[in-house]
């Protein structure tokens, strides 16, 4: 999609409940492509047609995203998922590539550290543009997810459902709404 014809303000996607934990990650992980994209089309337009409202408004929507959405995904995996996995599976295949994204969310944490301020400051109108530093910091922040996305969707998240129970996920599902705030049916964060 060329940056000419792109819409940057909002993300919109339909949300799962909570009483269905493993379509709410699914779901996370929809809005965290799509949270990825916005920021690839945000930089592309600043290069296109340079900051305005709506590439402000943009970095804003990537700022909540991965400042409060992202952050409790992650967590809804360390506390749920990996450790059934872990605990549960004798493949020792599997259990490397658990031991891996774990590392994998850490480098996530550090490179969208790093990556947050030049969103920020655009946000806030501090600045018109990313530097190169700044679209370095982007970059790798972007490749951090994805190998790790594709993992977790064709194996971690197949393989943590076949290991838990019906009671298991029900309180899985009632942790994630309880940590977010949400009634049992809410389904918009993660």
């Amino acid at each position: 999609m060329s940056a000419s014809r792109v819409s940057l303000p909002g993300l919109h996607s339909p949300g799962a409940g909570f009483d269905e934990p493993f379509a709410m990650l699914d779901a996370c992980h929809e809005r965290v492509r799509r949270s990825l994209d916005l920021l690839q089309r945000l930089r592309a337009y600043l290069q296109d047609k340079g900051c305005d409202d709506s590439a402000r408004q943009a970095a804003r929507d990537v700022l909540r995203y991965f400042d409060i959405a992202a952050p409790l995904h992650h967590e809804d995996e360390e506390l749920h998922v990996f450790p059934a996995l872990l605990a549960g599976s004798a493949d020792a295949g599997l259990i490397a590539l658990v031991r891996r994204l774990q590392a994998d969310h850490l480098l996530m944490a550090q490179r969208w550290s790093l990556a947050r301020g030049a969103l920020q400051a655009l946000a806030q109108g501090e600045s018109q543009q990313f530097s190169n530093a700044d679209e370095a910091a982007l970059q790798a922040f972007v490749a951090s997810y994805a190998d790790h996305l594709r993992h977790e969707d064709e194996s971690i998240y197949p393989a943590a459902q076949a290991l838990l129970n019906a009671s298991q996920t029900q309180a899985m599902g009632q942790d994630m709404a309880h940590r977010r705030g949400a009634g049992r049916h809410a389904g918009n964060q993660g």
